[in-house]
């Protein structure tokens, strides 16, 4: 198992939104979302992979929210693109480390150690 973190905003506030994209046996599995102050160990909503796509001329894939909203994923070379078709949802999303600080939390063997390897694993197992 393998999972790329991504988030935008501060954690601990409602503007911090944060999603996982794991890869189980060589293959994409589950999309996560959180969101707002409980977004980091709090509820995650399950997100449907709706394949790749292209928009405005750029490779990108479709996930969708169990309320149906689609946004499109743009992998850049460290962070995610994340926007809707309108434009009124315009995000990027970096990289979000997980595993101890200062000391305190514990390790993610899963997890990716940066970007461009979180990127990397993306465009390898979501396109």
């Amino acid at each position: 198992m393998q999972v790329a973190n991504f988030s935008t905003g501060k954690v601990g506030t409602k503007s911090y939104e944060h999603l996982s994209f794991y890869v189980k046996d060589g293959a994409k599995a589950d999309i996560t979302y959180a969101y707002g102050k409980d977004g980091r160990g709090g509820k995650e909503i399950n997100l449907e992979y709706l394949g790749k796509d292209t928009l405005n001329g750029a490779a990108v894939f479709k996930i969708a929210f169990p309320n149906n909203q689609v946004l499109y994923v743009i992998p850049q070379k460290t962070y995610l693109k994340i926007v809707d078709e309108k434009g009124k949802y315009n995000k990027i999303f970096r990289w979000e480390y997980e595993g101890p600080v200062n000391g305190r939390g514990t390790w993610c063997d899963s997890c990716t150690q940066d970007g461009k390897k979180s990127v990397a694993l993306i465009k390898k197992y979501f396109f």
